[in-house]
This record gives C-alpha cells, structure tokens and sequence, in this order.
C-alpha cells in the first residue's frame, strides 16, 4: 500500500494536481495548484464568499489516492478541530435563548464537578483559558486512558494546569464540557441540536449525512486522510468517542461550510449582532493580553482561533493541520480550504489567497510584515536589496522604534524565497547574520540558501559557523556532511 500511495503521490505531482472548478481556469486555481504541490496536498475543496455570496469554488486532486478519486462537489473532508467554531455558534444560540450566560460559572450548569472547576467561566472554557486538565495528550493526539471513562475518573483527581484565565492551553476537555451543557440546556444531545439549530437551517444535506462519526465511521464520499511519516506518504485515521465530538468529528464540503458561514452573517443563524460580536471577542487573560497558537493566530475566541492584527483580522478557525476557516469580518469575505493531508497547513496560505480580492493582503505587498519591516520592504524595493544593510543603519538613524526580529527577517527570507525572488532573500538572510551574528539559525539559513544556489563553499562556511555557534544545531551537521561528501 505504502509503494501505491507513493507511486499515486508521484503522479499527482507531476501532473500539477488535476482540478475541477467552477468557471474557467483562473490565477485562483493556479496559486492553489501551487500551493498543493508545493506543500504535496493530494487533495483540497475551495469556496471563497465575497459580499455574502459565493464567488469562487474549487475542486482540486484527489480525494482518494489508492482509487484514483478525484475530489468533487460531493466529496466531504473531516473537519476536525473546525467543529468547536460549531460549537461556538451554539452556546451563544443558547444565550439567545436565556438559557445560558457566557460569563456564569460552569457549575451554573453542571453537577458534581471537582470543587475547583466549579468558577470556570463558560467564556473560559470556550477560550481554552479555564486551567482544567486535559482528557487528552494532545502530543499523541490519545486520551490519557485506555477509554473515554477511565480518562474522565483520571482528569477528576488531577490538578489544576494553571488559575482560570491565567494563560490559554488548548485542551479537549473544555469542549467535553461545552457539550454537557448544551445536553443540558437544550435537552438533547449537543450533536442533533447542532443539526437542528444549524445544519438544518443553513441545509446542508452532505454535512448532516456525514453525521459526527469521524474517519473510522462510513461517510459516503467521504476523502480519505493522508500524513507524511518519515517523508512517506501513508493513511491517517483520527476518531473521537461521540462525548468528545464537540472538539473535533464533524465532517463537511467547502460549498456547504461556505453557505453556513453566509447564514451566520446575515443573521439566520445569531439574530443579534452583539451576539457575531462575541463569537468573535479574543477572550483577555489576567494579564490584559490575549492568548493564542502563534504570533498570527494571536488569540481564541468562542471556538474560533483569532488573527488580532490593525489591517484585516480575521476569525480563523483550523482543524487537523488539514483544513482552515477564515473569515474577515472588516472586508465581507470568506475562505473555506479543506484537505486530506495532515501537515498541509492552509491556513499559512489562505490570507495570500485573500490577497486576490484585496490586493495590500498580497504577501508581495508587505502584508503580514511588522511596520519595521514593512519601512525596509519599501526602502528596499526602491533603492535594492544588496543596499540592505545600508537601509538599516539609515533607518536606525531616523526611526528610534525602528526593530528587527531575528525570527521574522528569517521568515520573510523565506517567503520570498516562494515569491522566486532567490536573490532578495539572499541578501535578508546576509542582513540577519549581520544583525545577529550570535544566531546559529540565522547561519544555518544563510547556508541552506547557499547550498540551493550550488555555491557549496560559502554554504560549508556557514554551516560550520551555524555549528560553532550551537554544537546541538543536528540540521547544520548533516548538511555539512552531506556538502563535503559531494564536494
């Protein structure tokens, strides 16, 4: 199996990823057919909503490899961790209702919870801020006990993680919760009032068939799942015990998530505006900050990721390392990217893709970048970039809060390494071992970069300054062994 999977894998390559979309073939369903093979995505479904229509769909690879199946309007992808945006929307429909305070605390609803779980806030909960203990090792994505019981007796007797809303932990057992009080206040379980209240309203016949079952469930035209181990491409499975579904089991089109997304805006589904507000409010820490996965997707909400940023926030909700959700509330646009490849990550790309209805998001723009580099991107682009240390010092001079961050020269290096723009992001990367000259990491890319440009002195110089510098750097050994056998 494994060598059919590579062999379909190859093909899918080198055809650049056959697709089928709505309308002719379009500079969107180029850059997505990039992206799929740069990232090697067997298979991704597309629905942009632009103005509170749907603009732009797409069906693109395959969703099953073994078989040859490409993906279609039909075909339907597990959303995972998407699911908790679901769940979101319902706990502010109860609120609607009066059923149900955000801020009240949890033992409000539900009994015979350990004394300190009892001040948990709903709000915390949702936010993942409440401090409980999580029912699952979220490194090895398996409950902490051989079954969904002895997981939940185990999570009773353990400590707190941290005081509620003292930090934000991402953590399952906040949304096994979430699921109890939706059992509770709604009087029937969270999954057929997610149907009713939701999916029924919307219609979104593909999702409600598809049901809540996960993977290991039969779900008809259903896209199998795919992760690279060790570089090989191979069959993933991901299954939830029907308690923990509120944190990830439902499965969906783009088409139909898309659809949803416009009843949401437009009020069939909230019918107050406070209440959008809230679904989308950053929860805020003891510290006044909020807290999130990484510098984009800065903050959580009620079960939506949040990129809190001055141009164009956006709720992001993501599920798997597969799938992403993003929708920016300021522009009147939407983007659905499902796919079936664990580690394909499209939330890295969906705001590039935005960058087609508004062109300042385009990376190649400077969105994305911090002021400090945005003012060097500009001074670079007019005056070159083997100035750029130049720029620099004359930026210094006039700006006191002019910064730059190792991490995000070395990134933005690297995108424009993707934009074809080798050259540029050889002089970023000779700029941050000029700025840092303590950073193995800022070696180790410089040296990276050598090497794909064939210049294998310079490379093996770099490599072997990445290593002085960080005897532990395991990636500037190999390379440098790899470059001198060669030599």
């Amino acid at each position: 199996m494994i060598g059919t999977l590579r062999k379909e894998a190859a093909t899918l390559l080198l055809l650049g990823c056959s697709y089928i979309s709505v309308g002719q073939t379009d500079s969107i369903d180029v850059f997505v057919q990039q992206q799929m093979q740069q990232r090697k995505i067997p298979g991704l479904q597309l629905a942009i909503v632009r103005n509170g229509a749907v603009v732009k769909t797409g069906n693109y690879g395959f969703a099953n490899l073994q078989d040859s199946i490409a993906v279609s309007n039909r075909t339907v992808f597990n959303l995972n961790s998407i699911t908790k945006a679901f769940v979101g929307v319902a706990m502010l429909q109860l609120a609607e209702q009066g059923k149900l305070r955000l801020s009240a605390p949890i033992a409000t609803y539900l009994n015979d919870l350990p004394q300190a779980w009892q001040g948990v806030t709903v709000q915390q909960l949702l936010s993942h801020t409440s401090g409980i203990p999580d029912v699952v090792d979220e490194e090895e994505a398996v409950m902490i006990a051989p079954t969904l019981e002895a997981s939940w007796q185990k999570v009773l007797a353990m400590p707190m993680d941290f005081a509620p809303g003292a930090e934000f932990r991402y953590n399952q057992t906040n949304y096994l919760l979430l699921g109890r009080i939706i059992d509770t206040l709604s009087g029937m379980p969270f999954q057929e009032f997610i149907i009713k209240e939701q999916l029924a309203k919307v219609g979104m016949p593909l999702t409600i068939r598809s049901g809540f079952g996960a993977t290991k469930a039969i779900v008809p035209h259903a896209a199998a799942a795919y992760a690279y181990r060790q570089g090989v491409l191979s069959n993933t499975f991901f299954s939830f015990p029907a308690a923990l579904q509120t944190a990830a089991g439902m499965s969906a089109t783009a088409t139909e998530v898309a659809q949803w997304i416009i009843a949401l805006q437009s009020g069939q589904l909230l019918a107050k505006k406070e209440s959008l507000d809230a679904l989308w409010q950053p929860a805020l820490l003891a510290s006044g900050n909020t807290g999130g996965f990484s510098s984009k997707l800065n903050g959580y909400a009620a079960g939506w990721p949040i990129a809190a940023r001055p141009e164009h926030p956006a709720a992001a909700a993501v599920g798997g390392g597969r799938s992403a959700v993003f929708v920016y509330p300021q522009d009147n646009l939407s983007i659905v990217v499902l796919t079936n490849l664990m580690g394909g990550n499209p939330e890295a790309f969906v705001d590039e893709l935005a960058g087609f209805f508004i062109p300042d998001m385009k990376a190649v723009n400077g969105f994305g970048l911090s002021p400090s580099l945005r003012l060097l991107k500009g001074a670079l682009d007019k005056n070159g970039y083997k100035n750029a240390i130049t720029e620099v010092k004359a930026l210094r001079k006039k700006r006191k809060d002019f910064v730059l961050n190792e991490r995000e020269l070395n990134t933005w290096g690297y995108a424009l390494i993707g934009q074809k723009k080798v050259q540029h992001a050889l002089e970023i990367f000779k700029l941050n071992v000029y700025l840092y000259p303590q950073s193995s990491n800022a070696f180790d890319s410089l040296g990276e970069l050598y090497a794909a440009l064939d210049e294998k002195d310079l490379a093996i110089k770099n490599y072997e300054q990445a290593l002085k510098l960080n005897p532990n750097n395991s990636n500037a050994k190999q390379q440098l062994q790899r470059l001198k056998q060669n030599k």
